[in-house]
């Protein structure tokens, strides 16, 4: 390939923006762009990372391999029957503007996931969510390329093993596939979700029977907006902590000390906890060291001021799981990709 660049700078295409390097880099549009690029790695025996939209990642060191970046982009309706669509859309596609597309459209189902970064490949590997809704709610296949054989397959949304911020692309099958496509159920009527509580407050002046999918979308903006920093202006990655999922009675016994702590009971039993709650009361909360720290506003967030490098990120992060499991017998996760650690 003609276009692979070497010792490329990635930092700005990573949204914590801290200082990170490939020693090859490609961006491709086409599956055979991709299959290019991937029999380049092979021939050099090369270690391969996928890069989306640069928004789940923290790198600890510069990466001794090739950087292929996923840019295919375009958004097809192959089946309407006047209510229910399915969309298919290119994995490089920015995600919001995939929700936008589909609200603009009026197509539900995808706009309680306004305004999360990245791009559309990651949604199904990431199982993305927020307020009440996930990914596997909507998802109907996803297409990959094998890495080792450049075999194409389509992976049913049973076949990819959807759990809480996990996939098959995260766990036995990691580092093995590259999404290209994804393909999605939307429903002109779908039912609205607004039960968190934050949503609630936010559509309050809107009577329930008046309120449509682009209202809840609004509403989301406006709450994330209002909690999360912008990464073009505060390096970040979102979310860096996976809320913790605890058994009933590990619950129980957390309950007795901390009557106020959030739940939000799953279907198996388990109890969800809410990981910024339990940051923000072991003091972490708008914690500041210089060129880097904890978000002001919403502790689940660490932020790069500026300088920080990851390795100073990841051992502030190592210090907060700490703190927390000291404080509450409760392991936190991070949801962040760890680079090269």
């Amino acid at each position: 390939m003609n276009n692979i660049q070497s010792d490329y700078d990635l930092t700005d295409k990573l949204t914590f923006h801290v200082p990170a390097k490939s020693k090859f880099y490609v961006r491709v549009s086409s599956d055979d762009e991709l299959l290019e690029a991937l029999a380049f790695a092979k021939a050099k025996n090369l270690e391969i990372l996928i890069l989306g939209g640069g928004s789940n990642m923290l790198f600890h060191r510069d990466f001794v391999g090739l950087v292929i970046q996923i840019g295919h982009t375009g958004i097809q309706i192959i089946s309407d029957d006047g209510r229910r669509v399915t969309v298919v859309v290119g994995a490089g596609e920015d995600w919001h503007d995939f929700v936008m597309f589909s609200l603009d459209r009026k197509f539900g189902g995808i706009e309680n996931l306004s305004l999360i970064p990245g791009c559309v490949g990651a949604s199904p590997m990431q199982n993305i969510g927020a307020y009440g809704v996930e990914i596997k709610q909507v998802l109907e296949w996803v297409e990959a390329i094998q890495i080792a054989t450049g075999e194409l397959r389509r992976f049913s949304k049973v076949d990819c093993e959807l759990g809480y911020r996990e996939s098959i692309f995260k766990a036995r099958e990691k580092n093995k596939w590259v999404i290209v496509r994804v393909a999605f159920n939307l429903d002109r009527e779908s039912e609205l979700v607004t039960s968190y509580g934050a949503l609630l407050s936010e559509l309050r002046d809107i009577p329930e029977n008046k309120r449509t999918h682009r209202d809840v979308s609004e509403a989301v903006i406006r709450i994330r907006r209002s909690k999360l920093p912008d990464p073009a202006i505060l390096g970040n990655a979102g979310s860096f902590f996976k809320n913790p999922i605890i058994s009933t009675s590990d619950f129980s016994a957390l309950q007795t000390t901390h009557p106020d702590i959030p739940n939000y009971p799953q279907e198996n039993g388990d109890v969800k906890l809410a990981a910024g709650w339990l940051i923000d009361k072991a003091g972490w909360k708008g914690h500041d060291r210089g060129t880097h720290g904890v978000h002001e506003l919403q502790a689940l967030v660490l932020v790069n001021r500026g300088g920080a490098s990851g390795e100073e990120v990841w051992s502030l992060a190592k210090e907060i799981m700490e703190s927390v499991k000291e404080k509450f017998g409760v392991r936190l996760h991070p949801e962040v990709n760890q680079i090269g650690l």
